[in-house]
């Protein structure tokens, strides 16, 4: 059974349909891509996903459970963490505050300290500057923070919007491998991202989604050599 299953969703931003007919699915264990052009519906299927935006049809299961019938604030708690386009780290607290708000839903002291520990063992110039304030660090640094903080609630599924956006060529290849990593360690990905060669490079599977519907769909190697995806993503 798919992890996260997104069945013909529709949602509206007033009169304009942004998602006209989505349907897809994640399964335990994947990197999946969703890749698009900008204005696509990528970001807002994600913000549907995790409840920031209301869906006008359609349907969402996570882990067996109807996500268009829980609450907004009880999705991160169920294992969904999502690592938003532009990060929305807290630029004016500390790299060390903003990790333990990413473990603000668990209660076990010595299972976030050790969740903690992972973190800056990934991330050792996370350690170094632990007490820096947010706002300060470099735009990969700040990503690495974003992910981190993702990471602090030990989530099922993370859903990752836009990674490489403002980095540049040498910190984009790293944030992929540790997108890469993270999925190698257990957690299912969900990776929104316009730098199309990249993400089908590490996913499994992929959908191509354009004005509110996906109109691809298969292996990610197979849509990293197909003439469509080559001519309007990459490039070629």
């Amino acid at each position: 059974m798919a992890l996260l299953t997104v069945e013909h969703l529709q949602v509206n931003y007033g009169v304009i349909k942004a998602i006209k007919d989505v349907s897809f699915e994640v399964n335990q264990g994947e990197i999946i891509a969703l890749i698009g052009a900008n204005g696509a519906g990528k970001t807002t299927t994600l913000h549907t996903i995790t409840g920031l935006l209301q869906a006008r049809a359609g349907r969402i299961t996570f882990d067996g459970v109807d996500l268009m019938k829980t609450p907004p604030h009880k999705i991160v708690s169920m294992g969904i963490a999502h690592v938003p386009e532009g990060r929305r780290i807290f630029q004016q607290l500390s790299v060390y505050d903003n990790l333990r708000l990413g473990a603000y839903t668990r209660s076990n002291p010595r299972e976030i300290a050790d969740s903690l520990a992972s973190v800056y063992d990934r991330f050792p110039r996370l350690k170094e500057r632990r007490n820096q304030i947010a706002g300060t660090l470099s735009g990969g640094e700040q990503q690495m923070l974003a992910m981190s903080r993702a990471l602090m609630s030990r989530p099922k599924i993370m859903l990752m919007d836009e990674p490489s956006m403002g980095l540049s060529p040498l910190l984009v290849s790293e944030v992929f491998d540790i997108i890469r990593e993270i999925n190698e360690d257990g957690t299912t990905v969900l990776l929104v991202e316009q730098n199309a060669k990249k993400a089908l490079s590490i996913a499994d599977r992929a959908y191509v989604l354009e004005t509110g519907r996906i109109t691809l769909s298969g292996p990610a190697v197979d849509l990293l050599h197909n003439d469509q995806v080559k001519k309007a993503y990459l490039g070629e």
